[in-house]
């Protein structure tokens, strides 16, 4: 990407001038309500806009979290979030920070960490170490950070058994993001195991990252590079399979960001986001249609779940609520907040903790006083977030699905 051009400039632009100055966004934004180092949306956003010409006018635009909250609230339709997260790339194009480059080396650091588990998360439980960190790369010592697991979620299905039963469905493609693959295994593991257990083939062709933290912090030729290098390794499982995912964020790389923020109009692209569906989406999908096995097991227990900024983006609703609720005992209570506050990695920067933390806090408390041991949220990044938050355990709404259909104890 050319520093002094937008990338996706026109798709985002063509609704500036739908901005009427309501300040609905303003009054939405969970950043802005929290810290005044970040002058809103709509001054950072649309207003701003019209006066830059390659720069910003207002370095504040660095705080905006990218939640996306400002977009899903404007009743005109103006694309908000996506301008700011398009003039911050080129605010940055020249003096673009090593941390941000690091943090988005997600498959790197996931292929690094697995064959050193203990070590990695001895290190990662290490204060002075942690300081150490805070100092020279500018990620902050508190910061949530996932543990690193004993193996891969590629090295799980190597070594599994193969299901006994013949599949009745046909082939679905399995795409578990970066996270999935070497630090929310288990999650992938139970969704691959109910995707089975429905009847289909489930599909897991070699793959790698979608760009997403490359993308929110700017990188944008990094970024297109992944989402459009993952696609040809999703396309290459089979033309016209349907694509699930257990990833509520990397799902909505595929879906909304890489078009709508970078511009990216491949047809690769196009192809992959109309056959990829959010896992609990899916299985929503299949009860609609009078094919999901209900005959689900009793489960008392009342759980906190938070809808992600991410899978809101997509404009799916809350599948996982309408899912859950078809468990006989499961009483599911919507969180009613906005934003976990992690948005990616903006929580990791040192600069940018506290603003993340304050804007989770609202959420940790919901958490704490409706189960203060266990709650659902559909990505990763904010399940991390949550965990380190409230202390409860944070897992995917499938985790309640797997134990229903008699999976897991």
């Amino acid at each position: 990407m050319n520093g002094m051009e937008f990338a996706g400039h026109e798709l985002a632009r063509a609704s500036l001038d739908h901005c009427v100055k309501c300040t609905v966004c303003e009054t939405q934004c969970p950043v802005a309500a929290v810290t005044p180092l970040f002058s809103g949306p709509k001054f950072v956003g649309p207003q701003a806009e019209r006066y830059r010409n390659g720069e910003s006018v207002d370095h504040s635009l660095d705080y905006c979290s990218s939640c996306g909250i400002c977009t899903l609230s404007c009743p005109q339709g103006v694309q908000i979030a996506e301008l700011n997260s398009q003039a911050r790339a080129v605010m940055k194009a020249d003096h673009m920070p090593v941390r941000d480059r690091l943090i988005g080396q997600t498959t790197l650091m996931g292929k690094v960490m697995t064959p050193f588990a203990p070590i990695a998360n001895a290190a990662l439980g290490n204060k002075p170490i942690r300081t150490v960190v805070e100092k020279v790369v500018g990620v902050h010592r508190d910061a949530p950070m996932p543990p690193a697991q004993h193996q891969s979620f590629e090295g799980w299905l190597k070594k599994r058994t193969a299901p006994t039963a013949k599949p009745t469905r046909g082939p679905l493609v399995f795409f578990h993001g970066c996270a999935g693959g070497y630090f929310e295994v288990e999650t992938s593991k139970r969704a691959v195991e109910v995707l089975e257990y429905l009847g289909y083939e489930v599909i897991v062709p070699k793959q790698g990252c979608c760009g997403l933290a490359q993308q929110s912090n700017g990188l944008f030729d990094s970024a297109t590079a992944s989402v459009l290098k993952l696609c040809d390794q999703l396309r290459s499982a089979g033309q016209g399979l349907t694509i699930i995912s257990a990833s509520g964020s990397c799902t909505g790389m595929l879906k909304h960001e890489a078009h709508e923020i970078m511009g990216v109009t491949d047809d690769r692209l196009a192809d992959v986001a109309v056959r990829t569906r959010d896992i609990m989406e899916f299985l929503l999908e299949l009860h609609e249609a009078g094919e999901l096995p209900t005959d689900f097991r009793r489960i008392d227990m009342t759980v906190p779940y938070h809808a992600p900024c991410q899978l809101k983006s997509q404009g799916i609703g809350m599948p996982a609520i309408e899912v859950l609720r078809l468990i006989p005992g499961l009483t599911v209570v919507e969180s009613g907040r906005a934003c976990c506050g992690i948005a990616g990695t903006y929580g990791l920067k040192k600069e940018k903790y506290e603003v993340a933390q304050a804007v989770g806090r609202p959420l940790f408390d919901m958490v704490r006083q409706t189960n203060p041991e266990f709650a659902l949220c559909d990505t990763e990044t904010c399940r991390w977030q949550i965990r380190k938050g409230t202390g409860a355990q944070v897992e995917h709404p499938i985790w309640m699905v797997h134990k229903a259909y008699g999976l897991s104890d």
